[in-house]
């Protein structure tokens, strides 16, 4: 099939199954994956993941990064460090990841696999997160807030994580070797997270003359005279993060994310950011995210899943370590059983960050089709049973505080 109409093909059926997706209130992207799945060699075999649409793939990765960069502001990070907050953020990650660790010991999977099983089962994907919390009307909620607190420490230990894993290329043969490895990638990540703390004190430092910077900046933007100038500038400060990251030995992404979060908003004007992420949000979930998507569900396949006790445990314990981890923390933090409890289901969204991670994975080698596929079906499932078990959650909570009023 030509390039162009399999590209069509693909985009006109993801947006279908996105668009029935959105209309029952589930993110957009488990119809897309679903569609992909459906034209994939699974089921219809009308679409293969060739080259061409591996680097539109590529770049829908690489924005969908930028994108939840985006959505993290500086100081909420900070503040997601902090206090009771920390132990919240903590456990909610740390639960999960142990989990993991012990499903890969019981199963006596490679180091690889095990590792990047518990990195998937430990996220919380802050985009669909933000989604689920939104339809409820809970945003803004004391829980709400919570949750995206520690969803934003999620990503960013996530995507740190990943790159010291992507350094084991050349695999591990034992635990002893896979030390040595992770020491020598956490010194890299030292000196990639050195340059972002420099990066973010200026930044910061600069913000005591951001009436002036601000100033200059739309000087500047006048000064050139393309059109989508300002899209353009802000892709340029988020590649030379990316490029930094690649030049320390990490993955681009890395670089990509945190590019996008040390963006100066104040700087640049916050008009002009909200155009920026506006016009990124077009082209990533209009058609670069949909693609991506749909490449995921075409790369799935059911039938290399030759062990169903694996996927059974790991959607259950996906489930379950979540709702624990974010129990212990939230009671860590003081807060009531039932608000703790509802903490660890709102923590169990993954979806979107999951699967860019599982992607990478698949891509560089670290996990078969088999894994990935399990990954897939875990990723979609609790996405999909989160905001049921949410809603019925904050019930409780609205009835237990209308009694006592």
């Amino acid at each position: 099939m030509p390039f162009v109409v399999e590209l069509l093909l693909l985009l006109l059926v993801a947006r279908m199954f996105g668009e029935i997706m959105e209309r029952i209130h589930q993110p957009a992207m488990i119809g897309e994956v679903i569609a992909g799945f459906i034209l994939g060699p699974s089921l219809l075999g009308f679409a293969t993941f060739t080259n061409e649409i591996k680097v539109i793939s590529d770049l829908g990765v690489f924005l969908l990064v930028i994108l939840a960069g985006f959505e993290i502001d500086i100081d909420e990070l900070r503040k997601s460090m902090r206090g009771r907050n920390f132990w919240i953020a903590l456990f909610g990650f740390i639960v999960p990841m142990l989990s993991g660790f012990i499903i890969g010991l019981i199963f006596n999977l490679p180091i690889p696999l095990t590792i990047f099983l518990a990195l998937c089962i430990s996220i919380t994907a802050l985009p669909v997160s933000i989604r689920i919390l939104m339809d409820l009307g809970k945003l803004n909620s004391d829980i709400g807030q919570k949750i995206i607190s520690a969803a934003i420490f999620n990503d960013v230990i996530s995507l740190l994580i990943l790159g010291v894993i992507l350094d084991f290329k050349d695999g591990v043969s034992n635990y002893s070797d896979l030390g040595y490895k992770i020491l020598f990638t956490v010194i890299k990540v030292l000196i990639f997270m050195i340059i972002m703390v420099v990066a973010y004190r200026l930044f910061h430092k600069a913000k005591e003359k951001v009436s002036f910077l601000n100033v200059q900046f739309e000087n500047f933007l006048n000064f050139l005279k393309g059109k989508e100038s300002l899209f353009a500038v802000v892709m340029v400060f988020v590649l030379i993060f990316a490029s930094l990251s690649e030049l320390v030995g990490l993955h681009f992404v890395i670089g990509a994310f945190f590019g996008a979060i040390l963006l100066p908003r104040e700087m640049i004007g916050l008009d002009n950011f909200q155009k920026v992420q506006q016009n990124t949000s077009s082209i990533t979930m209009g058609f670069l995210a949909p693609i991506f998507f749909t490449t995921m569900g075409v790369q799935f396949n059911l039938l290399s899943i030759n062990n169903t006790y694996l996927l059974l445990i790991v959607i259950l314990a996906s489930f379950v370590s979540k709702i624990l981890g974010g129990y212990f923390g939230g009671r860590m933090a003081g807060m009531p059983k039932q608000e703790s409890f509802t903490l660890g289901i709102g923590l169990n969204a993954r979806g979107i960050m999951e699967l860019v991670i599982a992607n990478i994975a698949l891509q560089n080698g670290f996990i078969d089709i088999s894994l990935f596929s399990i990954l897939v079906i875990m990723g979609i499932i609790t996405t999909v049973v989160t905001p049921f078990l949410l809603k019925r959650s904050f019930k409780i909570i609205d009835k237990k505080n209308l009694s006592h009023t």
